[in-house]
């Protein structure tokens, strides 16, 4: 029944599938599993935007479900706590941040008194934007619970000029004011919702510290090159390929590439699917046989692929 949809899918250009990449960056730059991190070492999350962060603390203990105090690039606010880990995602050891304090009964019952003018700040964020006519789609907003500042959170497809607009917010806020133009991964992190898997998103669920996304990952994965199978909700390539793909990666080690010829019982074969996930193997043989064997029948003799 797949095969059947398949050919139903139209035809996409290499230029259309590459443009679901996400930016590639420098792959030369030290690996988390090569940095040394200081002790303990905690994984935080910013609830309001989903981000990731990892802090370290001088003297308390703290454990999953704890509120904390921390720097955050916005500026001194909560994080929840997520636990312990020894071996972080995608950051550098002066990316690590240090815990200020548990948050207090009073620094809770200030979030909760924020979370409702952030309701009504999101209300007039949009009036104004429809009053300047501008292009803009507001995604989330958030006080700050240290610093009298308040973040809002919008997607554009173009660059925004909102200079007018930030000035009548201070006006109205008395307070600073910061926007963030996010991109579409960014808000489908921050929004939330449910995969092709059936499982919530990997960036707003798992972490948003994965590595760019390319198309060469969907391919050492066998995965089919068509978007609407390789992309998610956000328009670019599942999160999960960048998650998954180390694993594939080592796994491939240890097994025959596509392709390869080997004779078997006076027979030549061609390699013709590698699964690593099943550990099987699928061979077509030039009288027409086709062979589906386990990987462990493989040995590597010489340099040459041999069934045993």
């Amino acid at each position: 029944m797949g095969s059947v949809f398949d050919h139903d899918l139209p035809e996409e250009t290499p230029e259309e599938i590459a443009a679901l990449e996400d930016p590639q960056v420098d792959e030369t730059a030290p690996s988390s599993g090569e940095v040394v991190f200081p002790e303990p070492l905690y994984h935080l999350k910013l609830e309001y935007s989903s981000e990731s962060l990892y802090a370290t603390a001088e003297a308390d203990e703290y454990a999953a479900g704890d509120q904390v105090l921390v720097p955050t690039r916005y500026g001194k606010d909560l994080a929840l706590v997520m636990g312990k880990v020894r071996v972080p995602i995608g950051i550098r050891a002066d990316d690590v941040v240090v815990i200020e304090r548990k948050a207090t009964e009073h620094d809770l019952a200030q979030r909760e008194e924020l979370r409702e003018k952030e309701t009504q700040a999101f209300t007039i964020f949009r009036e104004k934007v429809e009053q300047h006519h501008l292009e803009m789609k507001l995604i989330a907003t958030h006080y700050l619970v240290e610093e009298p500042k308040i973040l809002f959170f919008f997607s554009a497809e173009n660059r925004v000029d909102f200079r007018d607009l930030v000035k009548d917010l201070v006006s109205i806020f008395k307070m600073r004011i910061e926007l963030r133009q996010i991109g579409v991964r960014d808000e489908s992190r921050i929004t939330g919702g449910l995969g092709v898997c059936g499982r919530p998103f990997c960036c707003h669920a798992v972490t948003d510290k994965l590595r760019p996304v390319s198309i060469r990952m969907a391919k050492d994965q066998g995965l089919s090159l068509n978007s609407m199978k390789i992309s998610g909700q956000c328009g670019r390539l599942l999160c999960c390929l960048a998650y998954e793909h180390e694993w594939y990666c080592e796994a491939k080690k240890s097994l025959p590439n596509e392709g390869i010829r080997l004779r078997y019982e006076e027979i030549n074969f061609r390699v013709t699917e590698v699964n690593p996930l099943t550990g099987m193997i699928r061979l077509l043989g030039e009288d027409g046989r086709v062979l589906k064997i386990p990987s462990t029948r493989m040995q590597r003799v010489d340099g040459k692929w041999r069934i045993q």
